[in-house]
């Protein structure tokens, strides 16, 4: 698989990466077995970048990634996962429900300042069960994950100590790029207008549906050299099945008018002779700010028939029509 630069760092990610949300039960419960296996599909399909967190089933992702990683040469995966929540230990048997089932028994607490983040890189090794990570993704740093005025103080926090941590461990080489992992575009552009990021983990605002991050934010990247990462490429599902009844966009069923620029947009897709999600895996990596494109599922079969999409041509006469249907930034 075809890798590229990870903007002006010396990290180089595979066009396709793989993102372990799914294997630590999202929605749903998932065998070790069946995440071991997932992974394989991965690494045999060309992939060499993985991506976890540790809110992603409050650890259990980080694990299976680690338990899965120590097999393979440090030098030839890329691995990065998140900071600004930190883990603690359960013992009243009341685990938060947090969307991932049968997760591990641990509480969840927000903490964007340098020794939080110092603290959570350590924990995070711990679990993977590794000596290094490459990319330090700070999670969710949002309007949406908080209320009232908790956003802005955690903002602040993050700019003004935070950032501190990630600089040092990038200067003492522990890693090799840091940015912002989240689905908002202001929020993207409420940290980089304060402080200089290698790279973004964008979800959802950058599919061939949806082209919220165009504009001032691509701007921003392109004269920043701040790469991007893509995650959410079929806007949570409609863009892998199509404007079927009960599809998905953004995690709800999709709307009326979703509906019909997608059914206008599998018209394109057939005309072309494309699959639709073939179209949507290849769309954000026509943009040179662009590093690589997340796939996030627990499922071999489902990774499978993603990356035989993925292998398939896609002709430049179907973008175009593709533009027009668009979501506009």
């Amino acid at each position: 698989m075809k890798t590229r630069r990870l903007g002006r760092t010396d990290l180089h990610l595979t066009e396709l990466g793989f993102g372990a949300a799914g294997i630590g039960n999202l929605y749903r419960p998932v065998m070790r077995e069946d995440a071991m296996a997932t992974m394989e599909v991965a690494w045999e399909g060309g992939m060499r970048y993985f991506d976890t967190a540790p809110y992603y089933g409050q650890g259990l992702s980080e694990r299976r990634v680690g338990d899965f990683l120590q097999g393979k040469p440090r030098g030839d995966f890329v691995l990065s996962t998140k900071v600004g929540r930190l883990l603690s230990p359960i013992t009243d048997g009341s685990t938060p429900d947090n969307g991932f089932v049968d997760a591990l028994p641990f509480a969840v607490s927000y903490d964007y300042s340098r020794e939080g983040i110092l603290r959570s890189v350590e924990d995070s090794l711990a679990r993977l069960g590794l000596t290094s990570i490459d990319i330090l993704f700070v999670h969710d740093l949002e309007s949406a994950t908080f209320t009232g005025e908790d956003y802005a103080r955690h903002l602040d926090t993050f700019c003004t100590d935070g950032i501190h941590a990630l600089r040092e461990l990038k200067q003492a080489g522990r890693i090799g790029a840091f940015g912002l992992g989240v689905n908002e575009v202001a929020a993207c552009v409420a940290v980089m207008e304060r402080v200089q990021l290698d790279c973004l983990l964008m979800a959802g605002r950058y599919s061939m549906l949806d082209r919220g991050a165009e504009g001032r934010l691509m701007r921003m990247c392109e004269e920043s050299g701040t790469a991007m990462v893509v995650g959410g490429v079929f806007n949570s599902g409609i863009l892998a099945t199509g404007a079927k009844p009960g599809a998905t966009f953004n995690y709800a069923e999709a709307p009326a008018e979703i509906l019909e620029r997608v059914e206008r947009m599998e018209a394109v897709a057939a005309a072309h002779d494309v699959a639709l999600p073939t179209a949507a895996l290849h769309f954000p990596l026509r943009n040179p700010v662009v590093a690589s494109v997340l796939i996030g599922t627990a499922k071999p079969s489902s990774l499978t028939r993603n990356l035989d999409l993925f292998a398939r041509e896609v002709p430049e006469a179907l973008w175009p029509d593709m533009d027009r249907i668009a979501i506009p930034a």
